[in-house]
C-alpha cells in the first residue's frame, strides 16, 4: 500500500511544539476507523487496536507528532516580529527562508526570516553568524499597529517553515519539512494497518507524542498512560552520508532503517536490539547500526518508564533534519515499516521477557 499521501500531509501540517492540533486532525483522517482512537490533554494521540484485550504484554509504538520552528516573542516598533527558536536550531540555517506565522484567527500567514543586509554591516558583522535576537520574521508589516491590528499577530504566535512536501518517483526521493518525525506519524499508522485483524501474541498502542523536541516531554506522559512491555520508537534521525567519511557513514538514505545502539540518553537494549538486527538479516530487510554521540529520542523516556522497558529506535534517515527541508527516501520508509509489522508478528510474552 502506498503511503505517500499520508506522509505528505503529515509534513504538510503545521504543528511546532505545543502546538499539535493539526497533526492530529491528521491522524485522525488516516487512521483506520475500525480503531479506537483518543487524546489527552497535551495532545498526545493514542490509537488502540479492536483486537486488544487487555490480557496480553502491550507494545508501544512512539512518533513524536511536533516540528522545531520558532515562536514570536515580541512585535518591534517597525512591524518585524522578535522570535525564538523551538527545538534545536544551527543558526545559519535560518535566515532567507519562509516561515507561516500563526494569527489570532488561526490563521497562517507567510514571512521571511530576514537579518540585515550586507549593505549595512560593519566588517565584523560580515565574518559571523547573526544571532537569533539579531534576525527578524517580515510579514509585510510596517508598524506594530499594523502588525497586530491588521495581520492578526500576537505575542507566543507559532511559527513553522513554509514548505510543500514532494515526490520524485524516478529517484524516490521525498522532500518536506518535518520528517523528524512526521515520519514516524505516518509509520505506526502503516504498521498498524498492516497487522489490522491478525491475531497476534501482544496488545499494539500507538502514540503521538508532543514536544519532544523540548525535551521529550510528550512520551512521559504516553509511557504512564500505556504502561507498555516493550516499545519500538520511529524517529527521523539525521542522515550522514553526505557529511561523513565513508568508513563512519551509518544513517545513509536508501539503505534501510538505521537501529542505534547508543545516544546521549539511552543505551538501547541489547537483546531486544539483536532479536530485531538479526530478523531482519534473516528476511533479507535491508538495515543500518549506529553508534551515536549526539541526539536522543523518546526511548529515553519510555525505557525509563513503569520498572523499565525494553526500546528498541528504528531511525529513518533524513538528511538536514532541524532545517526548512529535509530529503528522505521513500524505500526506508517501507522497510521501516516492514521491520517494524514483522518484528510484532512474532512478539509474545516470552519472547519479551528473554529481553
Amino acid at each position: 500500500m502506498n503511503h505517500l499521501d499520508m506522509i505528505r500531509d503529515f509534513s504538510n501540517a503545521n504543528g511546532v511544539s505545543g502546538f499539535e492540533d493539526e497533526v492530529v486532525l491528521v491522524a485522525r483522517k488516516y487512521a483506520d476507523p475500525t480503531f479506537e482512537v483518543s487524546k489527552d490533554s497535551l495532545l498526545n494521540f493514542y490509537i488502540r487496536r479492536p483486537e486488544n484485550n487487555g490480557k496480553r504484554p502491550v507494545i508501544q509504538l512512539d512518533g513524536h507528532s511536533d516540528e522545531v520552528g520558532f515562536m514570536v516573542q515580541a512585535i518591534r516598533p517597525n512591524g518585524t516580529l522578535q522570535f525564538i527558536t523551538i527545538g534545536g536550531w544551527v543558526n545559519s540555517n535560518i535566515p532567507a527562508h519562509k516561515v507561516r506565522v500563526k494569527t489570532v484567527n488561526g490563521d497562517y500567514i507567510p514571512g521571511i526570516v530576514a537579518a540585515k543586509p550586507p549593505h549595512f554591516m560593519s566588517v565584523s558583522e560580515k565574518g559571523r553568524t547573526p544571532e537569533v535576537s539579531e534576525m527578524a520574521i517580515d510579514i509585510g508589516a510596517s508598524s506594530l499597529r499594523e502588525a497586530h491590528d491588521e495581520f492578526g499577530v500576537r505575542m507566543a504566535a507559532p511559527v513553522v517553515p513554509d514548505v510543500a512536501f514532494t515526490y520524485d518517483e524516478k529517484h524516490d526521493l521525498m522532500i518536506g519539512k518535518a520528517f523528524d518525525c512526521r515520519l514516524g506519524c505516518a509509520a505506526i499508522l502503516a504498521t498498524m494497518d498492516a497487522l489490522k485483524g491478525e491475531d497476534l501474541g501482544i496488545d499494539i498502542v500507538g502514540a503521538m507524542s508532543v514536544q519532544e523536541e523540548v525535551g521529550c516531554r510528550g512520551s512521559r506522559v504516553t509511557a504512564n498512560t500505556v504502561k507498555p512491555d516493550v516499545a519500538i520508537v520511529f524517529e527521523g534521525c539525521p542522515a550522514d552520508d553526505t557529511v561523513q567519511p565513508d568508513y563512519l557513514i551509518q544513517t545513509a538514505i536508501h539503505k534501510g532503517p538505521m537501529l542505534r545502539h547508543i545516544d546521549t540518553s539511552m543505551i538501547t537494549n541489547p537483546r531486544f536490539q539483536k532479536y530485531a538486527l538479526d530478523l531482519a538479516r534473516e528476511l533479507n530487510i535491508p538495515v543500518q547500526e549506529s553508534v551515536r554521540t549526539g541526539g536522543s529520542t523518546n526511548g529515553a523516556s519510555i525505557h525509563l518508564s513503569g520498572e523499565g522497558v525494553p526500546v528498541i529506535v528504528i531511525g529513518l534517515p533524513v538528511r538536514y533534519i532541524h532545517s526548512h527541508y529535509g530529503i528522505a527516501a521513500y524505500e526506508d520508509f517501507e522497510n521501516a515499516v516492514k521491520l517494524a509489522v514483522e518484528i510484532i508478528r512474532r512478539l509474545n510474552k516470552d519472547i519479551i521477557g528473554s529481553f
